[in-house]
This record gives C-alpha cells, structure tokens and sequence, in this order.
C-alpha cells in the first residue's frame, strides 16, 4: 500500500467515524424540533393546511384564491397552517390575518427562496431544520389540506398526504386540488397510466382529492366532509 493510499484509507475512516457520531446527536435535535411542535400545535384548535408555490407572486390568481380560502376558513372557525414562506404560503397567512383568525407558519431553512412572512401570528411560527419533522406536524395537526399550484415540494406534501391515508397510517382527511386547468394533466396521467395501464392503485383511491376551481367550492368540500366527521388530530 502507498503512502497516499495509507493516509486516505486513514481520512476515510477518520471521516466515516465523525459521521457516525454527529449522526448520533443529530437525535437530540429531532427530537427537540418535535417537542417544541407537539407543544405549540397541540394548542392552535382546528385548521386547514394550504400548500404551493413559493414563487407565486402577490396579485396573481392563484395568491388571491389563496387569500380568498384562508379568510373563508376563518370564517368558519378554521385556523390556517402554512409553510410559513412567501408565494402561496404568504397569501394563505395573509387570508387568515384577513379574517382574524389563527395564523400559523412551520417555517424550514433553504438556501433560497424561504423565509418567514409577516402575516403569520407571532407566536406561531416555527422553525423546522428537518423537512420530515416539518411534514409530520402538517399531517398530525391539520383538519384538511388545500393544495393550490405548486412544484416538487407542493407535489411531495400532497403525495405523502394520499400514501398515508391509502395505507391507512392516518385517518382520511379532505385534500383539495385548486386549479383544474394546473391539475388536470397529473389526474389524466394517474387514471390512464397508474390505475387503467399498470393498476398500481385501486379505483376508490381517485376518491381521495377533489379538484375545484373557485374559493368557494374548496371550503364547501372541507364543510362537507366534517358534516359527517368529527374533527380530531390525525394520529
């Protein structure tokens, strides 16, 4: 074995060692980023999650359907839980200021495009370094998800949100798709590719999102499924 060899086998074991080991501590924090969220959510009462696009900007269709909900929620007795950050996020806690009503941003640190809006209620606001963490506070403490346009991570809330519920991990809970026009495309490639070509799903699972078009409609379906359910965490 050459002297450069020895002294890399050496770096690699040195390296694999120190991983291991903050791997281990990493631990302490997860577990703290969970405790801090089961004691700040725990109190906040019934709301409804909106998700999509950070990059949406203010005055677009989608921010001020976005808005629109949020306040409607309110109206109803909902509180609003958003990823905290700008675009869609911004309009959904802007909506729930509108209308008084709770404002809650689980906030994550990106190296772009996230930070905290000023719409969401000062005492609610929670910083996440674990995405996973992040996503579990949103499932357990939600009533209802309403999904506006929105990218990967938009598609990554509403895909983890359906695989558990099909899996019956959590209790069934309303999904709303907003934006026939943006969705229509993803439910044509599901139905044809995924249930009728490979039937890697089952018919029923189509059930579980509804898709409308107007503010209106997606705090009807949310009134909707709790006027046969009583509203209670997911697990």
């Amino acid at each position: 074995m050459t002297k450069d060899s020895k002294v890399e086998e050496k770096f690699s074991q040195r390296s694999w060692n120190e991983t291991k080991s903050n791997d281990s501590w990493a631990v302490f924090k997860i577990m703290a980023e969970f405790v801090e969220g089961y004691d700040k959510l725990q109190q906040i009462g019934p709301c409804v999650s909106i998700f999509g696009s950070a990059r949406t900007k203010p005055g677009t269709p989608y921010y001020k359907t976005a808005r629109l909900i949020a306040r409607k929620l309110t109206e109803k007795g909902y509180g609003v839980i958003t990823g905290g950050g700008p675009g869609i996020m911004e309009a959904g806690n802007r909506g729930a200021a509108d209308g008084g009503g709770t404002s809650v941003g689980l906030n994550i640190e990106l190296p772009f495009e996230q930070k905290g809006n000023p719409w969401i209620d000062h005492d609610k606001s929670i910083n996440f370094d674990y995405f996973f963490v992040r996503k579990v506070m949103f499932v357990k403490y939600s009533q209802g998800f309403i999904v506006m346009p929105g990218g990967f991570g938009t598609l990554d809330e509403l895909f983890e949100s359906l695989t558990l519920i099909q899996t019956n991990k959590i209790g069934r809970f309303p999904i709303i798709l907003v934006g026939t026009d943006f969705w229509g495309g993803l439910i044509d490639w599901i139905k044809g590719t995924l249930l009728d070509q490979e039937a890697n799903i089952s018919p029923q699972d189509l059930d579980l999102w509804k898709v409308v078009d107007t503010a209106e409609e997606a705090v009807d379906e949310i009134d909707r499924f709790y006027s046969k359910y009583l509203l209670r965490p997911n697990f």
